[in-house]
């Protein structure tokens, strides 16, 4: 009996290459029919019961069936092949979700492929077999793929431990800020567990370079502390000597001198650095309470003096009023004679309010420029080297002018420029003489 052709149709698709970004061809796994469709497409039963595929190369005895009719018997045989396209398609999903190893979907697949040629099933071997071997095909790629993978991610680790390890190692060479550091070497100890893939003796070499600089870093962080610990016991015994001045000038009232010494002490307190928790604690409260008790009785002292300044404040006030009456315009000597008893009276009343003294002494300043100003207009009107000095000033410019002339008549010009310029500063000069002559 003929049966009809059963080779696969092969399919030719494309995608994407993620080396390029462009695609490449690949065949697509070929259709298989459900078997249990059309059973006879696949195979028949003979009278006896014996059930036989076609195939490629002709028919194949694949088992008897002695429980009903002909289209039963090859349903069955049609259910059997089904289950292997199934199984072929379960596969392929595998493959596809990565949901198990493709080594282990390699070796099903295999196994299947091997035993279709004796599979006691009727339906489209050639196909179902086309389709086994294309998926053996993208199995095995997978597996390189996923070897290929491993070795990136294995590469990977290695790359990022090596940077783990360099980062170590600079922080036990170099870190000084000891809690931030430490704190980065556990966050390293940490992620170094949690990278996978590096083979063993790679690991342990790294490891080993890790080890090392953690402990460089412990051995230089111990030693820093224990510097610290010796600065410290320094830095009380500088502290307690502090304390004891401190206490000593509590009483005195030589209050300008012993508040800069206060001052200087405080400055000293900071400098020596810090003592053990519970003693720098104990001598600073020595220390402010030796200041306070000193800057509380010269408060004390000195608001007795501010209460002092503010009544010179008072009775320079009243002086400022007698000097801003002066009118030096009828009397000059007169005027000058009563500033000056004036800033006599000014300099015995004494001392005034920090914030008052600018204001005070502006006020009397302009009372003085006024009568140091008539008397300077005066004298300005009797000078009699004024008219001097106008002459003076006339006889330059003319000097220059003449300069300038005989230069610009034998050509040289950046001589006359000079001249013509020095000219005019000197004409500048007797303009102002000539007014302030003019004013008298």
């Amino acid at each position: 009996m003929k049966h009809q052709d059963t080779t696969p149709e092969i399919v030719t698709a494309a995608t994407e290459d993620p080396a390029t970004g462009g695609t490449e061809p690949h065949t697509a796994p070929p259709e298989v029919s459900a078997a249990s469709t059309a059973p006879s497409r696949w195979g028949r039963m003979d009278s006896t019961g014996a059930v036989y595929v076609y195939g490629t190369e002709g028919e194949r005895y694949v088992g008897s069936w002695q429980a009903g009719d002909a289209t039963e018997g090859l349903a069955h045989f049609a259910r059997k092949f089904d289950d292997l396209r199934i199984e072929v398609e379960l596969l392929e999903t595998r493959l596809a979700t990565h949901s198990s190893e493709p080594k282990q979907t390699l070796t099903s697949a295999k196994h299947l492929r091997d035993g279709i040629p004796d599979a006691a099933v009727v339906g489209d071997l050639a196909a179902l077999i086309a389709r086994v071997e294309h998926l053996v095909g993208r199995a095995e790629q997978a597996v390189e793929d996923a070897k290929a993978e491993r070795e990136r991610a294995r590469s990977n680790a290695v790359a990022r431990k090596q940077e783990l390890v360099e980062e170590a190692e600079q922080i036990g060479a170099e870190a000084t800020q000891w809690k931030t550091a430490g704190d980065r070497l556990k966050a390293i100890l940490d992620e170094w567990k949690t990278v996978r893939g590096v083979d063993r003796k790679t690991d342990e070499q790294l490891w080993r370079r890790f080890s090392k600089a953690r402990d460089t870093f412990n051995r230089r962080r111990g030693s820093h502390f224990a510097e610290l610990d010796r600065q410290r016991g320094v830095a009380k015994n500088r502290k307690q000597e502090l304390v004891d001045e401190a206490e000593s000038l509590t009483e005195s009232t030589d209050w300008g001198t012993t508040a800069a010494r206060y001052k200087q002490l405080m400055a000293d307190w900071k400098a020596a650095g810090r003592a053990p928790k519970d003693s720098d604690e104990a001598l600073w409260q020595r220390f402010r309470a030796a200041q306070d008790t000193f800057f509380a009785r010269r408060s004390e002292a000195l608001s007795e003096r501010d209460a002092e300044f503010a009544e010179n404040a008072r009775l320079k006030e009243e002086l400022l009023a007698e000097a801003e009456r002066i009118d030096p315009s009828t009397d000059v000597k007169a005027a000058q004679d009563q500033l000056h008893r004036i800033q006599q009276r000014w300099d015995e009343i004494g001392k005034v309010p920090r914030e008052r003294m600018r204001e005070l002494e502006g006020r009397l300043r302009s009372a003085a420029d006024r009568v140091r100003s008539a008397a300077d207009t005066q004298w300005r009107r009797t000078d009699p080297e004024a008219q001097a000095r106008v002459d003076q000033f006339r006889e330059r410019v003319e000097q220059f002018e003449e300069q300038a002339a005989r230069a610009r008549s034998t050509g040289d010009e950046r001589r006359a420029e000079k001249a013509e310029q020095q000219a005019e500063q000197w004409r500048e000069w007797l303009t102002a003489a000539s007014n302030a002559l003019a004013d008298r």
